[in-house]
């Protein structure tokens, strides 16, 4: 099992434990948490869900073995969160890359610790955020997002922060206990349609952009030059390119 959930005092929670490949978005991880949200909706003792993880990785992105099938079941993965009728708080202890920014993106809380880091790192394997564009845009500054999907820099929790990324930076046995609580005084009914509210413009871009950005993103994976920057990757060597 990838995904691990257990239940708690009104919070589900949902932990990727696939730390062999970084909890990448492998066709079975994200069928397994696809499922969990899912049991998680249909819940009536269930006020909130916590997406956490297990090693060093919240989430590394597509898994480049499976890259063909990423696109249209991330975007599935990222809906299925932004259309839950109950809050998802993601809380990220190490790094974040790539479509892993894409689900934290979709998340309506993100709470990382001092360790975690993130990046866009499309840019450097021949691919584009494409995707994951859907849940992020509205949510980042607009000249932080330019910054950081053209140069692939690596970024602290702090900027995280600073740019609509991440909701608080802190130690998260400090700040997800009040969060939660926070939750759960919330009625079923208050929750639902107060989240409605905060996510009505990202769902109007994946209504508006899914099929659009799912066939770009597609046909980048597809590219030569994509299956030159992945298979550099995976052999741990610089891609053909000049630098």
């Amino acid at each position: 099992m990838l995904v691990r959930r257990a239940h708690e005092h009104g919070i589900t929670t949902l932990t990727l434990d696939s730390p062999h490949n970084r909890n990448a978005l492998s066709a079975r991880l994200v069928d397994e948490l696809h499922d969990g949200l899912t049991e998680a909706a249909g819940d009536p003792g269930t006020r909130a869900v916590l997406l956490a993880h297990t090693g060093n990785t919240f989430c590394a992105g597509a898994d480049l073995k499976e890259a063909g099938a990423v696109p249209l079941g991330l975007v599935r993965l990222m809906r299925a969160v932004v259309e839950l009728p109950k809050p998802v708080v993601a809380a990220v202890t190490g790094h974040v890359r790539a479509g892993g920014l894409g689900l934290l993106g979709a998340c309506d809380i993100a709470v990382a610790g001092a360790g975690a880091s993130f990046a866009f790192t499309e840019v450097r394997l021949g691919l584009a955020p494409a995707v994951i564009s859907m849940p992020l845009l509205s949510r980042l500054d607009a000249r932080a997002a330019a910054r950081y999907y053209l140069t692939g820099e690596r970024f602290d929790a702090e900027e995280a922060v600073r740019i609509g990324l991440v909701t608080v930076a802190g130690e998260l046995d400090q700040v997800l206990p009040g969060l939660l609580d926070g939750l759960r005084r919330g009625s079923p009914q208050g929750l639902a349609e107060s989240k409605r509210l905060v996510t009505a413009e990202v769902l109007r871009a994946f209504d508006r952009d899914t099929d659009a950005l799912a066939e770009r993103s597609a046909w980048l994976f597809a590219s030569d030059e994509a299956r030159e920057g992945m298979t550099a990757f995976l052999e741990r060597r610089d891609p053909v390119w000049p630098r």
